[in-house]
């Protein structure tokens, strides 16, 4: 009896020992096998799904990433850049971080680095720059854009980094800031010619703040970066396939890329006839946008929707004369028709 006391004894302290082994190994380095790493591990991963088709894109539209990581004082502790773009296509791509214990705010922005449409105006430096000045500018030549803008996206996340051991995966979902714009003029007569007509869109939203907000910065005059003429042929009768030379609608085709629009600010399209030195039509693009929302996205606030598409065609109809039929429009392939008392 008092033998097998000893071996209960013995076995207990032993299983003790071990627990307290266990339990310290992590503080005083040691580790077991299976046990694994016992550090503590953020890793930080992306996506791009705050689109129309709430897919995933991140892999196919983002050219490089900007991860800014700022302390409860809203000071820079860390900034990483990843402009490879063979890494960014990999389904497991993240940006790993070993911070201090304590509340951290991460900011993102992708498609800055190459800095062709785009410039930061941080002089970006650990322990100095502050978060407000994590502004994005929009580059313009004397208030006036004509170029096909690179892809803006932008991202902010709150960051509790604990000392746990462990490895954490936090995700940042990005939204796009630039969008094309693409306007059809269709006149049923032969002859529209695309030079004949001058385009702009104006709007004060070249200046973006670290938050992604728009920030009155002066007003900016987009001009289309694409300009062509075109014809399509249109059959009377849907029940015939013959089509003949007055059957023809002539189209001019004009391509802008814009920064962000905001619910309520929105940016206004104006065409003009330059030949006759008239305006032909002056539109607010986010509002008649938001004319075509649908029923499928009723529950999608204005800003929402305005974030998620990053696409917009419009097509207008001319007269024989050149002037805007202004009973409707067609945007993203939906029919606006106006009552009487509107136009």
């Amino acid at each position: 009896m008092k033998t097998q006391a000893k071996i209960c004894k013995w076995g207990l302290m032993l299983a003790t020992l071990f627990i307290a082994l266990s339990t310290s190994s992590c503080k005083e380095g040691f580790i077991y096998e299976g046990e694994g790493d016992c550090g503590t591990y953020y890793n930080i991963e992306f996506k791009y799904d705050y689109n129309m088709k709430f897919a995933d894109a991140f892999a196919n539209e983002v050219k490089s990433v900007a991860l800014y990581v700022f302390d409860s004082n809203d000071t820079l502790v860390e900034a990483i850049t990843e402009s490879d773009e063979a890494k960014l296509k990999t389904d497991n791509f993240s940006i790993p971080l070993e911070l201090e214990s304590g509340k951290y705010e991460l900011v993102a922005w992708a498609g800055i680095l190459d800095e062709e449409s785009f410039d930061l105006l941080a002089d970006v430096k650990v322990g100095q720059t502050k978060k407000q000045e994590l502004q994005v500018k929009l580059k313009s030549v004397e208030s006036k854009v004509s170029q096909d803008l690179k892809p803006l996206f932008h991202a902010s996340k709150t960051l509790n980094y604990t000392t746990e051991p462990g490895t954490f995966t936090e995700t940042m979902s990005l939204t796009k800031d630039t969008n094309v714009v693409r306007i059809v003029l269709q006149q049923m007569s032969d002859g529209l010619v695309a030079d004949k007509f001058r385009y702009e869109i104006t709007a004060d939203n070249g200046l973006l703040d670290w938050n992604n907000d728009v920030i009155a910065d002066g007003t900016l005059i987009y001009e289309p970066w694409s300009v062509a003429t075109g014809s399509a042929d249109v059959a009377p009768d849907y029940g015939t396939s013959s089509v003949t030379r007055s059957d023809e609608v002539s189209v001019a085709v004009a391509e802008f890329t814009i920064n962000r629009m905001i619910n309520g600010q929105s940016p206004i399209l104006t065409i003009y006839n330059i030949e006759e030195e008239k305006r032909v039509l002056s539109i607010p693009v986010a509002d008649y946008a938001l004319l075509v929302k649908g029923n499928y996205n009723r529950d999608m606030s204005n800003q929402e929707y305005l974030d998620r598409q990053d696409e917009y065609n419009m097509t207008f109809f001319l007269d024989e004369d050149g002037n805007w039929l202004s009973a409707s429009i067609i945007v993203n392939s939906w029919r606006v028709v106006f009552n009487n008392d509107i136009l």
